[in-house]
């Protein structure tokens, strides 16, 4: 329980340091994922929808338009402040509330549509946040998740989880589509849609969002450097000039409802 609530800790420290990075930054504010995730979910003008874990609430902007009202939550209240300046401009169907994903301040079956982008590999424990979006979801309600997942392989995932963090003290860990499938499935969620893709970051950028000093980026560059063939193959490593130019990772994006 210390290492969860530590972790938690940890968490807002980070995005409350890095709140202008999350709302600028290319991998959260753009992606082909954005339009897809309204593709997929086809939401009504009636919605009420919960954007948990919104960080800098790029999701929550892209589905305003099309509900009646979105509530934004993050764990973290500078993350949010930030989100809303962000957000608020334009959208004016938005609540803002700080909320822990894995303990969710909503009665049961209160939402049309749940979303959590990028986020989930944060949580301490992400089977609870399956089952908290599970209970706060209506019947027919919709779940979409989007997170960076690891392989079953122990030795392929044991690598990315220690390259995530090096690079960034708030993660948690990457789970594979294995466990997140089992999880929605013991919460009574059916997996209706699912696209596996690799994610492609330029390293220089990706590892200095939160990275405190350059020796941690040394370290983060060592432990991709170092590794064997098979390891640097599976996260696609590119060199350039003698450094390390991109990396790509595994993005999950799926769509459950409940039953």
């Amino acid at each position: 329980m210390a290492d969860q609530e530590n972790l938690k800790e940890t968490v807002k420290e980070q995005f409350a340091r890095n709140a202008e990075k999350y709302v600028t930054s290319p991998t959260h504010a753009k992606g082909n994922d954005l339009d897809l995730l309204v593709e997929w979910m086809e939401p009504k003008e009636n919605w009420t929808v919960l954007d948990i874990a919104t960080g800098g609430g790029h999701v929550t902007k892209k589905l305003s338009p099309h509900v009646s009202r979105v509530i934004a939550t993050d764990l973290t209240r500078g993350m949010l402040e930030a989100a809303k300046k962000h957000v608020q401009p334009t959208c004016q169907n938005v609540w803002f509330m700080v909320a822990d994903a894995e303990n969710l301040p909503f009665l049961d079956d209160t939402f049309d549509a749940i979303t959590c982008r990028i986020a989930a590999h944060h949580f301490p424990q992400p089977h609870l946040f399956i089952q908290e979006a599970a209970r706060v979801l209506n019947p027919g309600g919709k779940l979409i998740l989007i997170d960076n997942v690891v392989p079953a392989d122990e030795v392929l995932a044991k690598f990315v989880n220690k390259l995530e963090k090096l690079r960034d003290e708030s993660h948690g860990r990457c789970c594979s589509i294995e466990e997140f499938t089992k999880w929605a499935m013991e919460a009574r969620l059916s997996l209706e849609k699912s696209r596996l893709r690799k994610k492609t970051f330029d390293f220089p950028t990706w590892v200095r969002r939160t990275t405190r000093s350059e020796d941690q980026v040394k370290q983060v560059e060592r432990h991709i450097l170092e590794a064997d063939q098979r390891l640097q193959e599976y996260c696609g490593l590119v060199m350039k000039d003698g450094t390390i130019s991109c990396i790509h990772i595994d993005e999950w994006m799926a769509m459950f409802i409940k039953k």
